[in-house]
């Protein structure tokens, strides 16, 4: 396949801050979608006669949603102008999240769940832009700052999530969710930079080619699969933590469980301060530092589910380590074509997700198999091997006889 690209932008230009401030915003609002039910499962398991166990299912269809929107959304955004493609993702993403506010059974919200979760990947269609239209001297610090929206998105999901379940209820929480997606989605029009899309080649065949990525870049694979561990790891933390925290002996509210992801605030500083340091120091020391961090803190947690001045300080480490090894991570992804990332962007967080969803249904349901110190043990456990991967990466990727991205393509400048 021969594939054209072309560049009729000036990344210095484009990403002025205020651009790269409503990036943020904006990945937040979108990433939120995926989270606000959380805090509210056993709300939402009442209100349909359902199970715990059968809503975290159906809530773990958001990742797997994601994880299809990033194979054939997210490479939309090298292919047309960005502005564009992600205001109709933000209507749609309005649009489905309406509709869950209106079902009736499980199964129905598993679908609308699933399909919300299809649109919100329109922050990794961000992410890619900023990677896109950055110097490479600052891209892991403009993708620091949109990845701070993602993880305030993250934070804001849970907390507003929680807090308008308890005041409106969950479905007139969703309705609210679904107009803040509308309004980003106007604004899109108006602040994203009028720019074409980066690459001529078919959309067929960009999604074509994603699988070959994953073989042929070594340091892709390395990325995609050390990512997948510690995103089981984090998924099956924060969804065990909802299912143990409203059951017996604790029986919080979901508005108090939502309280507990003002943790991740030290993520969305930790993000920021992890872009501005791999810019500096490279990827693999902030990957390490950061699972570090995150391991000492998982293991914490499995022991103090009684005390929630510890609860909060752990989590707030944990998040931490984790949004910031992601952003060291991702900024080594985006580096591979920065011509055209979103379709490296896709693959590896295709593969990244799956660990999302499985981690999700994991943690909804093995609290009741092995207990919330069990769950927050193999949690430790993910995260380990995620720091292994990172371990051996580097003489992986030396010894790899990967070509450049660029060897098969041929470029030019409008």
């Amino acid at each position: 396949m021969r594939t054209e690209f072309r560049d009729d932008s000036d990344p210095a230009r484009d990403l002025r801050g205020p651009v790269v401030l409503f990036m943020a915003i904006a990945a937040a609002v979108g990433t939120a979608a995926i989270y606000p039910l959380q805090p509210a499962i056993a709300d939402v398991a009442i209100s349909l006669g359902s199970s715990t166990a059968a809503v975290g299912v159906a809530l773990a269809c958001g990742p797997a949603g994601y994880l299809v929107g990033l194979g054939l959304l997210v490479p939309l955004v090298d292919r047309f102008p960005p502005r564009f493609v992600l205001a109709a993702q933000f209507v749609a993403l309005g649009v489905s999240i309406g509709a869950t506010a209106a079902v009736s059974t499980s199964w129905l919200l598993g679908l609308c769940v699933l399909m919300s979760g299809l649109c919100s990947s329109v922050g990794a269609g961000l992410s890619s832009v900023a990677g896109r239209l950055s110097s490479a001297g600052r891209r892991a610090t403009v993708l620091g700052i949109v990845t701070a929206g993602i993880s305030a998105g993250i934070l804001a999901g849970r907390i507003a999530g929680g807090w308008l379940a308890d005041t409106v209820g969950w479905r007139g929480m969703l309705l609210t969710f679904a107009v803040a997606c509308l309004s980003i989605a106007g604004t899109a029009l108006l602040v994203l930079p009028k720019v074409t899309g980066g690459t001529q080649s078919g959309y067929l065949a960009t999604l074509r080619s994603m699988p070959g990525l994953l073989v042929r870049f070594a340091s892709l694979r390395l990325a995609a699969a050390r990512g997948t561990a510690w995103f089981f790891a984090f998924c099956a933390i924060w969804a065990g933590l909802a299912v143990t925290l409203s059951g017996p002996p604790y029986q919080y509210s979901a508005e108090r469980i939502g309280l507990y992801a003002l943790a991740g605030l030290t993520g969305m500083i930790a993000t920021q301060v992890a872009g501005i340091l791999t810019d500096r120091h490279g990827a693999r020391t902030v990957i390490l530092v950061g699972l570090t961090l995150a391991g000492i803190a998982a293991a914490a947690l499995g022991f103090i589910p009684d005390s929630p001045g510890l609860m909060v300080l752990w989590l707030a480490l944990f998040d931490a380590g984790l949004f910031a090894a992601q952003v060291a991570n991702q900024s080594t992804v985006l580096a591979i074509d920065p011509r055209a990332p979103a379709r490296f962007n896709s693959a590896y967080m295709i593969v990244y997700f799956v660990g999302g969803s499985l981690g999700t249904a994991f943690g909804a349901a093995a609290v009741a198999w092995i207990g919330w110190s069990g769950t927050a043990t193999v949690a430790v456990a993910a995260i380990a091997l995620g720091a292994a991967i990172t371990c051996a990466a580097r003489s992986a990727t030396r010894s790899s006889s990967e070509a450049a991205p660029s060897e098969p393509y041929t470029s030019r400048t409008r």
